[in-house]
């Protein structure tokens, strides 16, 4: 007798019940992910040498600044707060009079003195030449009205630098009259060689250290905060879509179908679930681009270009749909290898996307990145079960055919609704 697969009653509605499953799962570590890194840090108006009226908590690297506005004569009083990420690293803060990015800033930057081992505070001019590591960064006396500065290690004398220290970076400087918006830009790296800090992590809280606030009404610009919220959208859109649905969908395809029970019913499912990943992942690639334009300068070549190679293959199995021979058709052969080809390439591009995106978007270690493997090995262990369970069914049903050609056994039970 025929030994039969054994599935649920309904795979079906099993399918869709884990695929919930997962998503919600992933959602929900994602954010916890994202309420943890915006609830990470906090501002302060009270120092140990000197109170101020307000203060701000910056989007990235933990850091704050606090400031008082003397507006009778246009002059700012503030202090900055960063961490070290390293022994030998460098802690900056300056200010960019024309707009809101890297290069032009007037910096002032907090390092270890390589000869005592002090603190030493040191200006510095950001031009483009510095951005292109054409040449080392050398200090020079800033063009602005900074009337005073220092640094103070928090712990006082006896502090030392290390992984994680804070600083504070004090300064007084004369503003413009009646202008009283600021773009300022802060940023740490890992070594010093000289006096020279050297290039800063890449990652995207790195290069987007960048803000614009009022110093009178305290308020910030929203831009900053826009464009974090559109990538907290793309990369749950993108994960969920390309990461999750597109490779379920494959495997509804590759072990749903040979279910004679089922009928047609596999077809619908596969290409529903491929088109609404499609759908998804179309969304999460346009807001992909209109992040790139909301960050010139900004650039991520491999994820840019997985992204784009992953949307195309991603199209070419859409309009596949449109093109889908009969199965009469001489053509049909092709076809399907034109399909397995294509769209296992897109499942594979978009998975090693997804984990690209963790990377540039600094979540590498992140809860939310341990979400999505989870749900990918529990996908990856559900593919193996089913992988081995259909050469189980094989290797049985080959064995009984050679017996029955043989005639050791009589007929089969038609319709048994196994599969190969």
């Amino acid at each position: 007798m025929l030994t039969k697969a054994i599935f649920p009653s309904s795979p079906i509605q099993a399918i869709q019940h884990n695929t919930m499953a997962l998503l919600i799962f992933l959602i929900s570590l994602l954010l916890s992910s994202y309420l943890h890194i915006a609830f990470s840090a906090h501002c302060t108006t009270v120092t140990a040498t000197k109170t101020f009226h307000k203060c701000m908590t910056l989007p990235t690297q933990q850091a704050s600044i606090a400031w008082t506005f003397h507006s009778h004569n246009a002059t700012l009083d503030l202090v900055f707060f960063g961490t070290f990420i390293s022994p030998s690293g460098w802690v900056g803060w300056g200010i960019n009079p024309t707009s809101p990015e890297m290069t032009g800033t007037r910096a002032l930057i907090a390092f270890p003195d390589p000869n005592s081992g002090q603190i030493v505070l040191l200006p510095y001019i950001l031009d483009p030449t510095v951005k292109l590591q054409k040449n080392p960064l050398i200090s020079r006396p800033l063009d602005t009205r900074l009337l005073s500065s220092s640094a103070i290690l928090y712990g006082g004398k006896m502090a030392t630098v290390h992984n994680g220290a804070t600083i504070q970076i004090y300064a007084s400087l004369k503003l413009v009259p009646n202008k009283t918006k600021i773009h300022h830009v802060w940023n740490r790296g890992l070594y010093v060689q000289g006096y020279s800090p050297t290039i800063h992590p890449t990652t995207s809280n790195d290069l987007s250290s960048i803000a614009t606030i009022d110093v009178q009404s305290g308020s910030a610009t929203a831009q900053h905060d826009n464009i974090k919220t559109l990538k907290t959208v793309h990369g749950v859109v993108n994960a969920i879509s390309w990461g999750l649905i597109l490779p379920i969908g494959a495997l509804t395809a590759r072990y749903l179908r040979h279910i004679q029970a089922l009928g047609p019913a596999w077809f619908y499912a596969h290409a529903g679930m491929q088109l609404f990943a499609f759908f998804l992942g179309t969304v999460g690639f346009a807001i992909g681009i209109r992040l790139g334009e909301l960050s010139p300068g900004v650039e991520y070549g491999l994820h840019r270009k997985l992204g784009f190679a992953a949307f195309c293959l991603g199209g070419l199995q859409t309009l596949a749909l449109l093109f889908r021979p009969k199965t009469t058709n001489k053509f049909r052969k092709y076809w399907k290898s034109y399909h397995h080809f294509v769209g296992y390439s897109c499942v594979v591009l978009g998975v090693v996307n997804v984990f690209q995106g963790f990377e540039v978007m600094g979540e590498s270690r992140s809860y939310a990145k341990l979400g999505y493997c989870l749900g990918l090995s529990t996908l990856l262990g559900v593919c193996i079960a089913l992988e081995v369970n259909s050469w189980v069914i094989f290797c049985r049903k080959a064995k009984e055919e050679k017996l029955r050609r043989e005639g050791l056994i009589g007929g089969s039970d038609k319709g048994s609704g196994t599969h190969i």
